[in-house]
């Protein structure tokens, strides 16, 4: 039964139709890059580009691209860093699948889906730990609880933390995803949904989520323990190519956790111009769901988490074995850049 594994502290989530912004990859390019060694033995990259996704529920992403240090950090390899949005985990894995992205963002069960099914990612950061999914029913529904979902329409984006949320949500409930007729739509989508009546319920997910309670939607169900940590993805190749690169990337996202919890306020300014939020609901995100502030590091926290979601992708049909599984849980975490993060080395 999924319930007697999904009791751990945290269940976890879960990329190339793109949102995009700015410079799309390859276009305007800087040329191909090169690299060397200095005189300490570390490669340095000079030319090329620089390809990493931006994503509302990634607030770290946000301030990373608004304050440009990035850009400024690799300004003298000349570089060029070209900003992609990702709508969802599963677009974000997209993207990283396609070389589309360099880095991306996603939860940690979709980041163990993508390396399960043969994605050569890893995990080198951990942005936050949230509580960015919840039940969520209309505004004049007369749908209290969980147990009263049975043979209902839900939207949901499959391979994405909400997904799971839903799944651990019906099991604690009694129910199954026979149960109920679950639509997969991507997650702005799923909010339309529930708005013009096309589905009784949708598994929510932050800052969306938060601007639907804004405007009448009902939380029915949540669950901090049925969500997970933010993971910052990147390519083996990228890992491997561009190491350097890799790291100002990792000792950006520690500048930005530093400055946000500095600047809440200016944080959920961001969050609320980049996501058309009001600016008391990407404050309530900001200050109640996101939890930037923890370990960046990936590891046995993480794992543990992984472990226990690993087995629901083979009864679902997701992931072919339980070997593939266990080869991505032993090869996806990557803690060699977040140990050696330097917050100071940016800005």
């Amino acid at each position: 039964m999924i319930r007697k594994r999904l009791s751990a502290a945290a269940l976890v989530a879960g990329a190339a139709a793109l949102l995009l912004t700015g410079c799309v990859a390859g276009e305007n390019t800087a040329g191909s890059s090169e690299s060397t060694t200095d005189p300490a033995g570390e490669i340095v990259t000079t030319g090329g580009e620089l390809n990493i996704d931006f994503a509302t529920y990634n607030p770290l992403s946000l301030v990373i691209k608004e304050k440009g240090w990035l850009e400024e950090a690799v300004a003298d390899q000349d570089v060029t860093v070209n900003w992609i949005q990702s709508a969802g985990s599963n677009k974000a894995n997209e993207a990283l699948r396609a070389n589309a992205v360099d880095v991306g963002s996603t939860a940690g069960s979709a980041a163990l889906l993508a390396r399960a099914n043969g994605s050569p990612i890893q995990v080198i950061d951990l942005y936050s730990q949230p509580e960015w999914s919840a039940l969520v029913v209309g505004p004049d529904s007369s749908i209290t609880d969980v147990a009263e979902l049975k043979g209902k329409k839900i939207a949901a984006t499959k391979g994405t933390d909400p997904y799971f949320f839903l799944l651990q949500a019906l099991e604690e409930a009694g129910l199954s995803q026979n149960d109920v007729t679950i639509e997969n739509l991507q997650h702005a989508d799923g909010w339309a949904a529930l708005q013009n009546g096309s589905v009784d319920a949708w598994s929510g997910l932050d800052p969306i989520m938060a601007g639907a309670e804004q405007a009448g939607a009902k939380l029915i169900y949540r669950n901090v323990d049925f969500n997970s940590y933010g993971f910052l993805n990147a390519t083996e190749t990228f890992l491997e190519e561009k190491p350097d690169l890799a790291q100002t990337v990792v000792n950006a996202y520690e500048h930005a956790r530093a400055w946000a919890a500095e600047n809440p306020e200016e944080t959920a300014q961001i969050l609320a111009d980049v996501a058309g939020l009001d600016l008391e609901v990407a404050t309530n995100v900001i200050t109640e769901r996101s939890n930037l502030d923890v370990d960046p590091i990936p590891g046995s926290a993480q794992r543990d988490v992984l472990e226990i979601i690993g087995p629901i992708f083979v009864e679902t049909g997701d992931v072919t074995s339980q070997e593939q599984v266990d080869d991505a849980l032993d090869t996806i975490i990557n803690d060699t850049f977040a140990k050696k993060a330097d917050a100071d080395a940016i800005g």
